[in-house]
C-alpha cells in the first residue's frame, strides 16, 4: 500500500513540477549511439556479463542487451559505458 502511495506521489510531483521522470522515479536512462555504444545510467548492479550479452539489475526488472563484441568501456556504481555491435536491448519484468 505505501509502495503504491509513494510512487503515484513521485509521478504527481513529477508531472506538476516538471521534472525529468529517471530522476524523481528512480527510472534508466538508457542513451543508444548508433550500434556501437550503450550508456546507461541509474542500474542497480551488473548481473551478467559476456561478449555477446549484459545483464543489469534494474530497481523494477532488469535490462538485457544482446549484441557481439562487448567491452565495457567505463563501469561506476550507478552507470555503465558498453562498446560493440548491439542488435538488441529488452526490458526484462523479472
Amino acid at each position: 500500500m505505501a509502495k503504491k502511495w509513494t510512487h503515484r506521489f513521485r509521478k504527481w510531483a513529477t508531472e506538476k513540477m516538471e521534472l525529468p521522470p529517471d530522476v524523481m522515479m528512480d527510472l534508466p536512462r538508457v542513451t543508444i549511439i548508433g550500434q556501437l555504444h550503450i550508456y546507461i545510467e541509474n542500474h542497480k548492479g551488473l548481473l551478467a556479463f559476456s561478449d555477446q550479452e549484459v545483464r543489469l539489475l534494474l530497481k523494477q526488472g532488469q535490462l538485457l542487451i544482446k549484441g557481439n563484441s562487448f567491452v565495457i568501456k567505463t563501469i561506476l556504481p550507478e552507470e555503465i559505458l558498453l562498446e560493440g555491435k548491439i542488435s538488441e536491448v529488452l526490458y526484462l519484468k523479472e
